[in-house]
């Protein structure tokens, strides 16, 4: 699978790109992230004049992210005149004047030239300096240009990457007609005047009748004005789609799962307490009603055990190790972490004997399997959460 933009399924940009000449680098690092920047812009060829800590350099292809073609083509060099030999047409990058009468481009006009010395058959080199103090004076005396960047005076030092990438991006994007590398496709036809009208008719209908085109005389008004929102948009025909069934489902109200259930709290704790009873009357051993049993149970949480499990998914200390209404064998504790061998049951108020009955029953089982089991009061989960949490974290912890 491609990683965050890099797709090597695709094909490399192959164009007669400059020649970047790194003078004295002081660290891999830079160099690694020179390379990265190089290759993110379909620059290739890579040359070292007297690197400080020698070639190659280990900690140059760890931040070169990936670079590894240009760094295993880099030529090395004593000097900056031999480095630059083969040059017709020579930028060296610097954001001092040096007070030498030479022309000076920025990065949009030095890639301009490099393209078009390029297409005449020549050889174009930038020159980047050393990390502290730059080119010096002989150095940018062999260039036939000088190239700077817009920054702020006050502050005008990048670091060699930044410079590289600068430079790497004004040749690449006039190389290439500044094409970007995708676009998003058209996914659905633009919503006909149609479609817009009865949306908006069906929006209008559920505003009347929640009374929200008050007072009369304003509603023409506010009519065009949500209209207006809409037209504005250049809707497609799946918004639309999507902008109706929106809509409806706000007018219909909430409904099953999205409610967190088919029931409201207080029934969920009597649904439990009849299928506790029906365990306990020794229907437990179906496993296509215990499956069944786990389904509705998940569907159909208390208000005390949607409180836990919204904790217990959320908090540092459990994310990730608990699982709600998940069996164990044929029974189905309230929580369980497999990881820790742990099981949580909430006690309910005024449960019946059956359900404390088949609860120890559940308990025995668990514990005789190395599980720890866990009682917790459901009024105490909706009192004080944070003592049950904290409560929960000694268990865990053992």
């Amino acid at each position: 699978m491609a990683g965050s933009g890099t797709d090597k399924s695709k094909p490399a940009a192959d164009l007669a790109g400059p020649v970047v000449i790194l003078v004295e680098p002081q660290l891999g690092e830079n160099i690694g992230m020179c390379a990265r920047a190089m290759g993110n812009f379909g620059l290739k060829r890579l040359r070292l004049v007297k690197p400080r800590d020698g070639w190659p350099n280990v900690h140059a292809r760890r931040s070169a992210s990936g670079a590894d073609h240009i760094l295993d083509a880099v030529e090395l060099f004593e000097t900056v005149g031999e480095a630059v030999a083969d040059c017709t047409l020579l930028f060296a990058t610097t954001a001092r004047a040096h007070d030498q009468a030479k022309p000076v481009r920025g990065p949009e006009a030095a890639a301009q030239e490099m393209i078009t010395a390029a297409v005449g058959g020549g050889t174009a080199g930038i020159l980047f300096g050393r990390e502290r103090y730059g080119l010096e004076n002989h150095e940018v005396a062999l260039a036939n240009r000088i190239v700077t960047f817009p920054v702020n005076p006050a502050f005008a030092s990048l670091n060699l990457a930044q410079a590289v990438l600068l430079m790497g991006y004004e040749w690449f994007k006039h190389a290439t007609g500044g094409a970007l590398p995708y676009a998003m496709p058209e996914r659905s036809e633009p919503a006909s005047q149609h479609q817009m009208t009865a949306f908006f008719d069906n929006l209008v209908a559920e505003l009347d009748r929640v009374e929200f085109l008050r007072p009369p005389e304003k509603r023409d008004t506010m009519l065009v004005n949500l209209r207006n929102i809409f037209t504005r948009m250049d809707p497609t025909r799946q918004d639309i789609h999507t902008l109706h069934g929106a809509v409806m489902a706000i007018a219909e109200g909430r409904k099953g799962p999205a409610k967190g259930g088919v029931l409201d709290g207080a029934q969920a704790t009597k649904l439990r307490a009849l299928l506790a009873e029906r365990a306990a009357a020794g229907h437990g051993d179906d496993a296509g009603s215990m499956r069944g049993l786990a389904r509705m149970l998940r569907r159909n949480p208390t208000d005390a055990e949607r409180l836990l499990w919204e904790h217990l998914r959320k908090d540092r200390r459990f994310a990730g190790q608990f699982k709600r209404q998940t069996p164990v064998g044929r029974h189905i504790p309230d929580f369980v972490s497999f990881p820790h061998r742990i099981a949580i049951e909430l006690v309910n108020p005024d449960e019946s004997d059956a359900i404390a009955t088949d609860r120890a029953a559940r308990k025995d089982w668990l514990e005789a399997r190395d599980y720890r089991v866990v009682l917790i009061e459901a009024a105490m989960v909706e009192r004080d959460i944070a003592e049950v949490l904290g409560r929960l974290e000694a268990v865990v912890k053992g």
